[in-house]
């Protein structure tokens, strides 16, 4: 017999309202219980709802009917304020899945050394605090979650979302004495189809209600063989005139797909006499990065059947000879160093993705205005990010480097640089999925949702997918949170 349906939920937005960071959404069960989808850092010039710079770390919310954190994945702008949500006095379960509850500790153990103290006590106290608080749950297993003094049940299942490994969106049911049922979903980020690794993302049977990302809600990628003949055409012209690459790239997810993708190059290449590839090196210049990657390997039984099959070949699709890591930073500086001087086809793989911050804006000081240099971005770039404006102004431009975010708010804006480099976007590449992905995520449902609401995305893409759902669903309430 078919449950009746419940009124629509109560959704609070206390982040990627804006923009495409700081996710975190709160889904309200009654008066006193309520549960949070990720707690996400804003980055560039993003900010808290109706907040400023300055208060986009602190938790801006009451937090008396938070029962539990569900984490869709482990990527900064989805979990970099659950330090801060420690702080202002949460004590309750994080769910996630089995890959990300042994992700997370070492991605909230960076966040913790850049955001609050490098003392070695208290980071172990933490981590170990934040491990007492893990529920790693399995793909598909229903849960349910205590709710204090409530007349409604809840319920949550995660299923994989294809962005990185570990990644899942979230179906939360409702239901109530009378038996009545309501299912709100979450798509935390998902990702594109034929991602290297990664099995796409399968649309649910339906919801009541979808909470959607929307990066890429205006654009549609390139398919897999356009950008992979596209990663092999731009690296090649720039090691021609033995120029460096350089790709901001973030540690875990985008990292590994390059490394999977550019191993496939060479694989492809390695039957030919002479190749320009033979003679390059690959440079993974994170600590982090390479710590994930590791755990990719150790992981491996969740990648997909195509990386699975190069694994029987005895291919290695993470660890190849002409792959150098760096870890420390001595080696990091004199590297930099080393490939400002002397002229080497080098592709440099570092981090932050969006040039905001970490290794990768040291070698963007020493390289941007060098004319052999290129610089290909493979992932979004937010707003008031160097990245960004690497992105927009390009070859003639100039962008400033070396200053954090704390200091741009107080006028230090860093170090002016003249972009001579050649600048390559490719968001082919991109984990996230696409217009026609976010589309067919609805469209495959056989239970339409009755209501949409698009977040994390710029304005602009939110209302062209608006627009696209509409268009096709009249009958669905297709919303676009505001402050």
């Amino acid at each position: 017999m078919k449950s009746k349906q419940m009124d629509l939920a109560n959704i609070s937005h206390h982040g990627a309202v804006n923009g495409v960071t700081g996710s975190c959404h709160e889904l309200h069960i009654d008066d006193k219980n309520s549960i949070l989808i990720d707690c996400g850092l804003f980055q560039g010039a993003e900010t808290s709802p109706g907040g400023s710079k300055h208060d986009q770390l602190a938790i801006d919310f009451s937090l008396k009917t938070v029962q539990a954190l569900v984490v869709t994945h482990v990527h900064i702008d989805h979990v970099g304020r659950i330090p801060y949500l420690l702080a202002a006095g949460f004590k309750g379960p994080i769910y996630c899945s089995q890959a990300t509850a042994l992700l997370l500790p070492d991605v909230l153990e960076d966040a913790v050394k850049i955001g609050f103290t490098k003392n070695r006590q208290l980071i172990d106290k933490f981590i170990r605090h934040i491990k007492s608080l893990l529920v790693p749950l399995d793909y598909a297993k229903n849960t349910t979650i205590e709710l204090k003094n409530s007349a409604y049940k809840l319920a949550i299942s995660l299923k994989p979302a294809g962005h990185i490994l570990g990644s899942a969106y979230v179906e939360c049911v409702i239901e109530s004495m009378e038996k009545q049922r309501l299912k709100v979903l979450f798509s935390g980020d998902l990702g594109a189809p034929y991602a290297p690794l990664l099995a796409a993302p399968k649309s649910p049977y339906g919801c009541d209600q979808l909470v959607i990302e929307s990066t890429y809600g205006d654009k549609n990628h390139a398919d897999r063989r356009y950008r992979q003949k596209y990663l092999q055409s731009v690296i090649e012209r720039a090691v021609a005139d033995r120029g460096v690459v350089l790709i901001p790239a973030f540690s875990i997810g985008r990292t590994q797909e390059l490394l999977y993708e550019l191993e496939n190059i060479i694989h492809r290449q390695s039957s030919l006499k002479e190749s320009l590839w033979q003679g390059i090196e690959i440079i993974v210049d994170s600590p982090l990065a390479n710590e994930f990657t590791e755990k990719y390997q150790q992981l491996s039984v969740f990648w997909d059947a195509e990386a699975q099959k190069r694994l029987k070949q005895g291919r290695h699709p993470l660890d190849f000879s002409q792959l150098l890591t760096i870890n420390d930073h001595k080696t990091h500086l004199q590297t930099v160093a080393y490939l400002q001087k002397t002229a080497r086809p080098t592709i440099v793989i570092a981090a932050s993705g969006m040039c905001s911050g970490g290794r990768i804006v040291n070698y963007l000081q020493a390289l941007i205005s060098d004319k052999r240099t290129d610089i290909l971005f493979t992932g979004y770039q937010a707003r008031g990010t160097a990245g960004r404006d690497i992105q927009k102004y390009g070859r003639g431009g100039y962008v400033y480097l070396g200053a954090n975010d704390g200091a741009k708010e107080a006028g230090k804006e860093g170090k002016k640089y003249t972009i001579e480099a050649n600048i390559h976007t490719l968001s082919a590449y991109s984990a996230h999925a696409d217009q026609t992905n976010l589309f067919n995520f609805v469209k495959r449902m056989r239970n339409k949702p009755r209501q949409i609401r698009l977040i994390h995305g710029d304005n602009e893409a939110k209302q062209a997918l608006q627009k696209k759902y509409i268009s096709a669903y009249p009958a669905i309430d297709v919303m676009i949170p505001v402050d």
